[in-house]
């Protein structure tokens, strides 16, 4: 079967893309704004090493404006991203729940947070790992409702007991397969 995507709604091509490119790591972004902002995103990967960056792609609200987090990226030029540990899964979708500017999710939901590198957004107290990045470059694919957003690494936080001094790190994370969640195991 072949499929033109020229052909697809937006939801069909969401549906290929996210249940064929798996597993996707999700990037519990923390930003500040009004309020502490934390929100879970699936579209994420590694892009280089050289600069050190990655990519998100962050959707706008149903009414079109900016997430929050797309908006305090922008305004900010700061974001922190925490990877996230199975016991954490309940909290992490609680916190994909659309909130009001003013409201933290950090509150709502009782996520704790912790300052780990000064000028950066706080981490997920009991993160494995998180990335503490700065707005590298906003993509624009021409108009469409998600936008690509490319941040450099500054800092990297690994809990003392996942650092290996040769870097070879085992983290036990969630992923996205589809519509559903898994762990990271080795096989």
């Amino acid at each position: 079967m072949k499929i033109d995507f020229a052909n697809l709604s937006l939801k069909e091509r969401y549906k290929i893309m996210s249940r064929t490119i798996i597993p996707r790591p999700i990037a519990w972004i923390v930003t500040e704004g009004e309020a502490l902002n934390i929100a879970p995103f699936s579209y994420f990967m590694a892009l280089s090493s050289e600069p050190p960056t990655v990519i998100v792609s962050i959707g706008h609200k149903k009414d079109g404006t900016p997430k929050d987090t797309l908006h305090n990226i922008i305004h900010s030029k700061k974001a922190t991203i925490c990877m996230v540990r199975p016991e954490h899964l309940e909290k992490m979708v609680d916190s994909s729940e659309s909130l009001p500017a003013e409201i933290s999710e950090a509150q709502k939901f009782g996520i704790a947070t912790e300052r780990a590198i000064d000028g950066y957004p706080p981490i997920i107290t009991g993160t494995p790992a998180a990335f503490f990045c700065d707005l590298h470059q906003i993509v624009d694919l021409g108009g469409g409702k998600t936008i690509p957003i490319i941040l450099k690494i500054a800092h990297y936080y690994i809990d003392d007991s996942y650092y290996d001094e040769e870097y070879n790190f085992d983290l036990d994370v969630i992923a996205r397969i589809g519509k559903e969640y898994c762990r990271c195991e080795k096989l």
